[in-house]
């Protein structure tokens, strides 16, 4: 088991109203991550995963695509300091 890894990603598109942030937390779930997805006021969804280096990795390269509803145009993707406190992956609204 690798070490914790938590990473923040913006996903701009049309992301928004498709149905993406519960997409997301299926994905995550299926990874076992933890961490959060919500829409942002701008249009964008924010996504914090955290868990294992190669599951938060994974996700990242799910969000390039997204849910066959959503038009994914960019992921801006950031390493943070892991929480180590979160339980399950959560959509925030």
């Amino acid at each position: 088991m690798g070490s914790t890894t938590r990473k923040h990603a913006v996903v701009t598109g049309t992301v928004q109203g498709v149905g993406f942030r519960y997409w997301t937390a299926r994905k995550a779930d299926g990874l076992e991550l933890v961490g959060y997805a919500r829409n942002l006021f701008d249009g964008t969804v924010e996504v914090e995963a955290e868990g294992p280096g190669p599951a938060v990795d994974a996700l990242v390269v799910m969000l390039r695509s997204g849910p066959p509803s959503a038009t994914v145009t960019d992921v801006a993707v950031r390493e943070v300091a892991p929480l180590g406190e979160d339980d399950g992956f959560r959509i925030l609204h």
